[in-house]
């Protein structure tokens, strides 16, 4: 555990050095993030003008709730990028290159390349949680467990759905489907959806634990609400670990030993 965290380590400083490289680009793409999220959350801040409340969730709320979604969609790209090109790589025949090493692949595959717009998302989500005027220490705390937890749900959901290229033959377009699902659902309040929709977003398509709950989390201690963002983490982890490890058995070669950059 201790090797694989300092290869980890090492990886991100690689990434970040290479990043850094470029700074203006790195500096304006991640400013560019920013006054994306905040336009798009210029609709809510219309709504809530002429809408006090939305079945017990207020605009407050919904500063958590982008705040959490943001945060952790950065964090994923920030620290493993590859979530969001896995399908490709499978594909390409890539995944030899990492083979070859002696290192876990999966782990490795993900963490290989980062996302520089990435730290715009992320550094967002911290915004967003301070003008919701909720603040306090405690809270911050249960923000940045929400935060890691929400993290880990959305990169092990994008391995799963990436993992069936390995039976598909192809899974570009379904990527793109499962993030778009995963980011448009979980920037909703979750009062609006009926019993079988929430059923969805807890389970199949688990938005829910990327917004709504860990929001709900920050806003009050809960020993259920934390309990059940554990348990769909590790859940999840442990399905995409599985999804990835059969699927390695049916890869085949294409013959693409490389070196990755």
């Amino acid at each position: 555990m201790v090797k694989e965290l300092k290869f980890l380590t090492s990886l991100w400083k690689t990434n970040l050095a290479a990043a850094m490289e470029y700074r203006v680009a790195f500096i304006s793409q991640s400013i560019g993030m920013i006054l994306n999220d905040g336009v798009y959350f210029l609709i809510w801040i219309i709504f809530f003008d002429r809408f006090k409340d939305i079945r017990g969730w207020q605009l407050t709320d919904m500063f958590m709730v982008f705040g959490i979604s943001a945060g952790a969609y950065g964090l994923s790209g920030m620290l493993f990028g590859n979530a969001f090109n896995l399908a490709d790589i499978i594909v390409n025949g890539r995944l030899d290159y990492y083979l070859s090493l002696p290192r876990p692949t999966l782990l490795h595959v993900l963490a290989s390349q980062a996302s520089p717009s990435g730290f715009g998302d992320f550094l967002y989500g911290f915004i967003s949680y301070f003008a919701s005027g909720q603040f306090s220490p405690d809270g911050f705390g249960r923000f940045i467990l929400g935060l890691i937890l929400a993290t880990v749900v959305f990169v092990s959901f994008l391995v799963i759905v990436q993992s069936l290229t390995f039976w598909l033959g192809t899974g570009g377009a379904l990527t793109g489907i499962a993030i778009n699902a995963m980011v448009t659902f979980a920037l909703y309040p979750i009062t609006l959806f009926n019993n079988t929709a929430k059923l969805i977003l807890f389970i199949v398509v688990p938005a829910a634990f990327m917004g709504a709950v860990p929001a709900g989390f920050v806003r009050s201690f809960s020993w259920s609400s934390i309990g059940l963002m554990i348990l769909a983490a590790a859940g999840f982890l442990a399905l995409a670990l599985l999804l990835f490890q059969l699927g390695l058995r049916r890869y085949e070669s294409g013959s693409a030993i490389q070196v990755e950059v």
